[in-house]
């Protein structure tokens, strides 16, 4: 949030930033599993990191198509809350570790929750509370599964995109994250072996 306010406030684009932290219970479940459906459907059953969509991007890149990112929530919320959003190898060795740190220490739960009330949700918008109330104008407990898909298919560059008025690119982003919801079912966090 302080990088991106310092970056803006060296433009005409001085915006401030709004951010209000929810506990996870105060978060609609429905937010939870778009973002989970859209992003990173192993969220619950890897351990902070998917390598087929490694291999997958790696080969990508490889071949000189547009960069693609594999990065998982847990590796997400490591860079969100620990690290700097510019990509370097430095970087991505610390993102490893703060990675492999909050899967050992945090239950899934709780890397969802730090999670949606650290990333972007729109210019100067962080957190799932300041984006619900700036898309929707209600509380993020209280997000519809249309209203939760549309909060999800913003998430790759929520300064670029609008939850609301949904263009027609988002528009079809949410019904594919609405069907992913369907078919990905009830969202039950696995419990840990200390709790």
């Amino acid at each position: 949030m302080v990088i991106r306010n310092i970056e803006h406030s060296n433009t005409s684009n001085k915006t401030g930033w709004k951010h209000d932290w929810v506990s996870i219970e105060e978060i609609s479940v429905n937010l939870q599993l778009a973002v989970i459906c859209s992003e990173d459907q192993l969220f619950l059953t890897h351990h902070g990191f998917d390598i087929k969509a490694i291999e997958k991007a790696y080969e990508s890149n490889k071949k000189g198509k547009s960069l693609k990112g594999a990065s998982t929530i847990s590796q997400q919320t490591a860079k969100n809350v620990f690290l700097w959003p510019k990509r370097s190898w430095l970087r991505k060795g610390l993102e490893t570790y703060f990675t492999f740190m909050i899967e050992l220490i945090w239950s899934k739960e709780r890397i969802m929750e730090v999670y949606l009330n650290s990333i972007e949700m729109g210019p100067g918008i962080y957190g799932v509370e300041a984006g619900s109330q700036y898309w929707f104008k209600k509380s993020a407990s209280n997000l519809t599964k249309p209203e939760a898909a549309a909060i999800a298919a913003i998430l790759p560059n929520p300064l670029r995109y609008k939850a609301n008025p949904a263009t027609p690119y988002i528009e079809g982003r949410k019904s594919w994250i609405i069907a992913q919801m369907r078919y990905f079912g009830p969202l039950n966090y696995p419990k840990r072996d200390d709790e």
